[in-house]
């Protein structure tokens, strides 16, 4: 299938001489038959680049799984990772996934509408405060993490210490 790549050049429309006037029935006739043909090559060129798009995507997906499932055996045959190096893990981790679930609900939306066929997005506006409110949400969940990665640490601590106060009254 040969698709016109994106930015490729504008479309250029022939316009063949009517026998009539360019005022008549038949000229309207042929004029929007030519704007028809001329919106349905460039649906057809935005179906393409979504095509090569998803087979991108499709293909990075399969990467991450790979990763993912290396990673897993990682850490199910080595000792845990240095506190500073799970942080850093988790908090790439979680952009990382609330990355692929915005993609995710944007292709299941186009999925779940194929006839709609409007050019309007939602505005700039809503997208950046949707893209900044889902950066904060991700930023406060890794904070809370931290928060309580301090807490188990001290409680642990806090547990050592009792068993040593135990432990010399004992004596």
């Amino acid at each position: 299938m040969a698709c016109r790549p994106p930015g490729s050049g504008s479309y250029t429309v022939v316009i063949i001489p009517l026998r009539t006037s360019l005022y008549s029935l038949d000229a309207l006739r042929f004029y929007l038959w030519v704007k028809r043909l001329k919106d349905l090559e460039q649906e057809k060129d935005a179906l393409c680049s979504g095509l090569e798009i998803l087979e991108k995507a499709r293909l990075w997906y399969l990467q991450r799984l790979e990763e993912n499932r290396a990673r897993q055996e990682n850490i199910e045959t080595k000792s845990k990772l240095s506190s500073c190096q799970e942080g850093a893990a988790e908090a790439q981790s979680c952009l990382l996934r609330s990355r692929i679930q915005r993609v995710n609900g944007s292709l299941g939306s186009v999925m779940s509408e194929p006839y709609v066929t409007s050019c309007s997005n939602p505005s700039l506006p809503d997208a950046v405060a949707d893209s900044d409110l889902r950066w904060h949400n991700t930023v406060l969940t890794q904070e809370v993490s931290d928060k309580n990665r301090q807490i188990s640490k001290l409680e642990w601590e806090k547990d050592a210490l009792l068993e040593q106060l135990d432990q010399l009254q004992a004596h």
